[in-house]
């Protein structure tokens, strides 16, 4: 369900600009921010029981962090129904648009985090591959005034995996990659971030997130502050150019 991008937006800077220093972080969503892939996996749960089928723990695991047309297709795939896609969709997202207006919660040290950033100056996205009308109803708890801007999976060419998102999210913000951190707590996530050529701190959920270039890794935002963003970040940007005069490029910003 991708069409033109139309992320939403409460400020923008005008300037493009290089920076080393940490100027924006950039969050997830679902299993970082907020506690919502088990929710997730209730959905599918009852959504595929609707239909006559059981989603397995394989296919489960492969939509963690899809976007939501895609991880539909897993499950009609898995439980061997002809509905399409695009009904099958509809009935998930109403599905769990009631569940998460009920069930929805902050991810331990989550919100702390945020609203320190904020506190410091820094700015904040969100950079999601779940649809604007479940993230508009996750606002309601997470709140408008915590993000500069919201880039939503319906809103954006191409969803995560890809690195669209996070490029399009920095434009907005009027930043490069080399002055931003990206939060992340699934596989695909991370790559995109990575692909991004942005930094990642990495907060597993229900799906390990593999070791690789460009991430580190947390058990929990919970405890998590701005000056040991700052440090992560400066380490990355230290790392960066050093690969980068080792290969005898001109070092970035």
């Amino acid at each position: 369900m991708t069409g033109t991008t139309t992320a939403s937006m409460r400020k923008t800077n005008e300037t493009i600009f290089q920076a080393t220093d940490l100027a924006a972080v950039l969050f997830d969503l679902d299993g970082t921010l907020v506690d919502s892939e088990r929710l997730w996996s209730d959905s599918m749960d009852r959504v595929a029981a609707q239909l006559g089928g059981a989603l397995s723990p394989a296919s489960r695991d492969r939509t963690v962090g899809q976007s939501v047309p895609l991880a539909v297709g897993i499950m009609l795939e898995d439980i061997g129904a002809s509905e399409s896609v695009e009904s099958t969709v509809e009935l998930l997202l109403t599905i769990t648009g009631e569940i998460f207006a009920e069930e929805l919660l902050w991810q331990p040290g989550a919100e702390e985090l945020i609203d320190a950033i904020r506190a410091a100056g820094l700015m904040t996205a969100l950079v999601t591959n779940s649809p604007r009308s479940l993230v508009d109803v996750a606002l309601r708890m997470l709140g408008n005034h915590r993000f500069d801007i919201t880039i939503c999976g319906d809103e954006v060419v191409r969803v995560k995996p890809d690195p669209y998102p996070y490029l399009r999210a920095t434009e907005l913000l009027g930043l490069t990659a080399e002055a931003v951190l990206a939060v992340e707590d699934s596989p695909s996530g991370t790559q995109a971030a990575v692909d991004a050529q942005i930094p990642v701190l990495v907060v597993p959920s229900l799906v390990a997130v593999p070791e690789g270039p460009g991430r580190i890794f947390a058990s929990s935002l919970l405890g998590a502050t701005v000056d040991e963003l700052r440090h992560i970040h400066r380490e990355f940007a230290r790392s960066r150019r050093a690969h980068d005069q080792d290969a005898g490029r001109a070092p970035s910003a």
